[in-house]
């Protein structure tokens, strides 16, 4: 009985290259996304430091994620996130002096500042206290939401599609 000959055919070296680059850039978009992404469904708020007001403890830049706390648990020294006073739309990052339970409002300061804030933070301000810093990944943050980012990120997926459809052309036209 003789027996056949088969050999074996493999993905086209050409289509494979295509294939696995298409799945890296894919995967690391999904990577850079994650952190931007995942920790929102626990509830937690991403801010990215745009002022030196905490330095060199929190550097401008930084990624910030902030958990929600009841404002009368804060304990002196303590990083927490408020809503500016004179500034509603302002959201501000700055260490916790004292924490006036009774008149429901903390006194805070930069670490980088001479002084404490002028205006005490009342707790209808509060949103939360530092729960971690990222140094410089909030520029990348800033990226990502934005338009442009937000442009990149499509052009990486297509891209990554663009790469499959030309390894499958590969792979047809090799049969």
């Amino acid at each position: 009985m003789k027996e056949k000959k088969t050999k074996k055919k493999g993905r086209h070296p050409a289509a494979a290259i295509l294939g696995a680059t298409s799945m890296c850039l894919l995967l690391i978009l999904v990577l850079v996304c994650i952190p931007l992404t995942v920790p929102r469904f626990f509830g937690v708020r991403i801010y990215s430091v745009i002022s030196g007001s905490m330095e060199p403890a929190i550097p401008t830049g930084s990624l910030l994620y902030i958990t929600e706390a009841q404002p009368e648990e804060i304990e002196e020294e303590e990083v927490i996130a408020f809503y500016g006073v004179k500034d509603a739309a302002s959201i501000i990052t700055h260490r916790v002096i004292e924490n006036r339970v009774v008149m429901g409002e903390f006194i805070t300061k930069g670490d980088a500042n001479q002084t404490q804030d002028m205006n005490p933070v009342p707790y209808d301000n509060f949103i939360g206290k530092v729960a971690c810093t990222i140094p410089k990944a909030g520029k990348a943050a800033e990226l990502f939401t934005s338009l442009e980012g937000k442009v990149l990120a499509a052009g990486v997926i297509a891209a990554a599609v663009l790469l499959q459809v030309v390894a499958a052309l590969i792979e047809k036209f090799r049969k």
